[in-house]
This record gives C-alpha cells, sequence and structure tokens, in this order.
C-alpha cells in the first residue's frame, strides 16, 4: 500500500525546506501540487524531478477519489505540496488525505513551513488558544458573521488577505472586535519580509506598509481586566 507524504514547503525561503522534505520527494512515484509552475521552480532549486499530479480547487471529486484509489493502491510513495507552507490548511490538499483515509490508506505528515504558526510566533501576543479564519469574505455582512462569536473571545485571531483588501478587512474588525492589538505580517521569510505591529483603530498607511505581497494577519483576542 502507497503512502500520501504532506510535505511542508517553504513560504519564502528555500533555506526553511527540510532535508527530510526533500527525501519525501525524491522517493516519491509523483507530487500532487496545485501549481506546477510554482512547484516547478522549487523542485529545481532542490535538482529534484518527480512527475506532477493537478490538485486544486478545480479538481473535481471523481478526480480525487481516482487520485485516493491510486495511492492506496500502489507500491509506492506519493508527495503532496502546496504552493507555500503546509498543505491541507486553506487548500484542497485535504480532500485528498481524507479520501485516503476513507479507503483505509495512510498519509504521513512531513512538517515544516506554516505561514500561520510563523507570524504567531513573531507577534507577540498570547496564543495558548487561537481560531485560523483563512481568507475571510468579501462581502462586509459575511466578515461580520464570522468575526461576531469572537467579540468577546480571548483567543487570537489569524487570518490571510490579499494585498488590495487587507485595510478594508482590519477595519471591518476594528468594528465588530472592537480596538485591539494586531500585527500585519507581509512576505514573511522572503525579502522584504515585513510585520507592523499596532492597534485595529490606528492602521498604518500605504506608504508605511506597501500592499504588495502576501498577507498573514493576527488580531489579539479580547484583553480581560484584572478585575474580571
Amino acid at each position: 500500500m502507497g503512502i500520501l507524504r504532506v510535505v511542508a514547503g517553504p513560504i519564502g525561503n528555500l533555506g526553511d525546506f527540510s532535508p527530510r522534505a526533500q527525501s519525501a520527494l525524491a522517493d516519491s512515484e509523483a507530487v500532487f501540487v496545485e501549481d506546477t509552475r510554482v512547484s516547478a521552480r522549487l523542485l529545481t532549486a532542490m535538482e529534484l524531478k518527480v512527475p506532477f499530479l493537478i490538485l486544486n480547487e478545480h479538481t473535481n471529486p471523481a478526480k480525487i477519489r481516482e487520485y485516493a484509489e491510486r495511492v492506496v493502491e500502489s507500491e509506492t510513495d506519493f508527495a503532496l505540496l502546496t504552493d507555500a507552507g503546509t498543505p491541507g490548511i486553506s487548500d484542497p490538499g485535504a480532500l485528498l488525505a481524507d479520501e485516503i483515509w476513507s479507503l483505509g490508506g495512510k498519509v504521513e505528515p512531513i512538517p515544516g513551513a506554516s505561514a500561520v504558526t510563523t507570524a504567531l510566533s513573531a507577534c507577540g501576543f498570547f496564543a495558548q488558544r487561537f481560531a485560523f479564519l483563512g481568507f475571510l469574505p468579501r462581502k462586509p455582512g459575511a466578515i461580520r458573521e464570522i468575526l461576531e462569536p469572537f467579540a468577546d473571545s480571548t483567543m487570537t485571531l489569524v487570518f490571510f488577505e490579499s494585498p488590495h483588501r487587507f485595510l478594508k478587512t482590519l477595519s471591518a474588525c476594528n468594528d465588530v472586535l472592537g480596538d485591539r492589538r494586531v500585527a500585519i505580517c507581509r512576505e514573511l521569510t522572503k525579502l522584504h519580509e515585513q510585520i507592523w505591529r499596532g492597534s485595529l483603530n490606528s492602521l498604518p498607511s500605504e506608504k508605511v506598509v506597501p500592499a504588495k505581497g502576501e498577507f498573514t494577519i493576527v488580531v489579539e483576542g479580547s484583553r480581560r481586566r484584572a478585575n474580571d
């Protein structure tokens, strides 16, 4: 029976790609990827040549089932990569892993970089309990619906956002959650990495935090008063 190895790739800096992850790719019959262009750059840098199988948001359930059956019935192993970071977090890799488990197969994690934990580790907010919200919806009403359950929660919130929407989304957070500390993490581990820390009611200008690159946002949980 084949094994699906869920391989965490770098989120920017190739030096974060572990030797174990490289070995997992090298030993694979094929690698499931979101975008062949992105994954090809990584494998080229590692001097690896492994066939790709496409698995992204457009892959239909029947194809995912076919992939899962191929893994389970194979005598060799497969790997799963996402475009950046750890697969299965805000990407369709979780659907393949779920199918393999349902067929009695085996899924093995190869840990590594994750934008979620990387941002949490640097922001300085208490995160014994946190909620990852993925990408928030575009419409203000839908954002409010997701955020309202956390209005009085001490849980730190983490989510991804596009460079052109992050300020509008943080303004919506301020409306629903009230003023809280926030860390705007841009281009983590990359050449132009930036972490801006401030508050929701005093957001940075475009000059301070350029609307470029990939954003991971951390919003601190509601802080209890000493007499609560």
